[in-house]
């Protein structure tokens, strides 16, 4: 009986700072959060634990219950009090840009000057009509950059608007949530969740990696399944994001592949931008040519597996 009462070390890990607790089995999640709250001012309500073996229990459960060990390290994530009011109040002046964005699109257009060149994808259409970050992750700011970074980004917006895509809501995957999980198309374009984070939220994926997601789940608006059909359009986007970046470097819209055969797939085509983008069509003889472009397509093979297998989105 005596060992039953011992009590369980446990560390709680809350935007880089540790609290020990040493507590008896018998003490409920709801006194550990109470405490929580306490110490980081994150209400009860928005905690979020997170370590190895945790079971979904009530808060009059037992920690035991819940799955805390001795030892266990715990990851709290959650919103301050103090964030939320201001989250609300971000919230409120986001509905009112809205607002005024949807009155003036009711009123007539109005004709300026062009001082550019227009886009294909400059349609207001062709875009992603919402940003919405995760609030209650850390750094809620820098995953909008990242998302508004996407959704501006200049390929993007030429292959959106080149093939229609309509997106509703931009927004992130949570780690901890779906971790098998990159990227999410919900409804052929009513939003579309993007892995942004690593595992332990100390940082953020790197972009292109992201960005490749991204043409994945846009290639969901059209083809629900990874069939061939789905597996064309996805390198098409990606060929077409690759082509329009060298041109833009390049200072040109001239996008013939010299020294390559014409492609026989989208696959290949793509392949062969990549290795375009590269500089590596300089490398001499055709044999090498060939070889470069085999691995780059046998590498892009690959991802587009793992991507598949991390993809949410099943036939619509």
């Amino acid at each position: 009986m005596a060992s039953d009462r011992r009590q369980i070390s446990i560390t709680v890990s809350h935007r880089g700072i540790t609290h020990p607790f040493s507590l008896l089995p018998d003490t409920t999640v709801a006194y550990l959060q109470a405490r929580l709250e306490e110490l980081t001012s994150v209400p009860s309500s928005n905690q979020k634990l997170l370590y190895k073996g945790k079971k979904s229990v009530s808060e009059d459960a037992t920690i035991l219950d819940a799955g805390l060990k001795d030892g266990t390290k715990v990851q709290l994530i959650g919103p301050t009090a103090e964030e939320l009011g201001g989250l609300k109040a971000v919230e409120s002046e986001h509905q009112r840009k809205e607002r005024i964005l949807r009155e003036r699109a009711q009123r007539a257009p109005v004709k300026v000057r062009s001082t550019g060149r227009a886009s294909p994808s400059s349609d207001s259409r062709y875009t992603f009509h919402r940003i919405e970050p995760l609030p209650h992750l850390p750094n809620p700011e820098s995953a909008r950059d990242l998302l508004t970074c996407l959704a501006n980004d200049p390929a993007i917006r030429h292959v959106m608007g080149k093939h229609q895509f309509s997106v509703g809501v931009l927004t992130e995957l949570a780690p901890h949530e779906q971790p098998h999980l990159l990227g999410l198309n919900v409804n052929a374009g009513q939003a579309i969740k993007l892995r942004l984070r690593t595992d332990r939220y100390d940082g953020f994926r790197t972009y292109k990696e992201v960005r490749r997601v991204l043409c994945h789940e846009l290639t969901h608006n059209v083809w629900g399944d990874h069939d061939n059909n789905f597996k064309e359009l996805n390198s098409t986007l990606n060929r077409e994001v690759a082509e329009f970046e060298r041109a833009q470097a390049a200072g040109t819209h001239h996008l013939t592949a010299p020294g390559f055969e014409s492609p026989h797939s989208a696959l290949e085509a793509e392949a062969q931008e990549y290795v375009l983008g590269g500089g590596a069509y300089t490398l001499g003889a055709p044999e090498r040519r060939k070889k470069i472009l085999e691995a780059t397509m046998k590498r892009l093979r690959k991802e587009e597996e793992e991507l598949e297998q991390r993809c949410g989105t099943t036939g619509q």
